[in-house]
């Protein structure tokens, strides 16, 4: 039997009804450099993954915030700070510098349209993530509130559209070599702009956070 990448390996396991590993660390994907399978869009589903439980911690932590309950107010900064560094910096860095020029050398108009579509919601979600920060000094939970709740709408629809159409478009228009190749870029943007050992560092901060909370 062909081996086969730990990401594409947890994807199959989870269209067979089978429980993914409980590790973070498992479920987001190889440690850096040590799958040489791993394709892009593989790599930018599971960060997917990563940042919908921040959104699921930051919401139960918001629900308490809102509810004038005692928060920590350091674990909403964690999150923020995760948001902008893992989800805007890296992840949508990734997008933006690599996988949207390299579908645009395709020519393919109905990619194209898509990409133009969704790049201005990396913008707003940068609008979001400097509204939670204004909130958080000091904490004003309404303000927070309504600057999370926006911020989570925005992405988890943004996310949907990546993973349901444009991911899609990406696989059709590019060689699996290609997308193996890509992911080997990603590897060095993400070392460049985050530093070595930081990707699992933040991971390391979302299982934390993801006990905690009983996520």
């Amino acid at each position: 039997m062909a081996s086969r990448c730990c990401r594409c390996a947890g994807r199959a396991d989870a269209q067979t009804n089978r429980r993914p590993p409980s590790t973070l660390r498992h479920r987001f994907g190889c440690p850096q450099g040590s799958c040489p399978m791993k394709t892009a869009t593989a790599v930018l589903r599971h960060e997917h993954e990563a940042i919908v439980l921040a959104l699921r911690i930051l919401a139960e932590i918001d629900r308490h915030a809102i509810a004038h309950d005692p928060v920590e107010r350091q674990d909403l900064q964690a999150l923020v700070d995760f948001l902008a560094e893992f989800a805007d910096t890296c992840h949508h860095g990734k997008e933006e510098q690599l996988l949207f020029p390299r579908l645009a050398q395709t020519g393919n108009p109905k990619v194209q349209h898509t990409v133009e579509r969704l790049l201005p919601e990396h913008v707003r979600g940068r609008h979001w993530i400097g509204k939670m920060r204004q909130a958080l000094q000091p904490l004003r939970p309404e303000a927070f509130h309504e600057a999370a709740r926006a911020y989570a709408q925005l992405l988890l629809t943004h996310i949907e559209q990546e993973n349901t159409v444009l991911f899609p478009m990406a696989e059709q228009l590019l060689s699996t070599e290609e997308l193996i190749a890509l992911s080997r870029e990603f590897d060095t943007f993400e070392r460049q702009v985050m530093g070595p050992e930081r990707h699992e560092a933040l991971h390391d901060l979302l299982s934390r956070l993801q006990t905690r909370y009983s996520i």
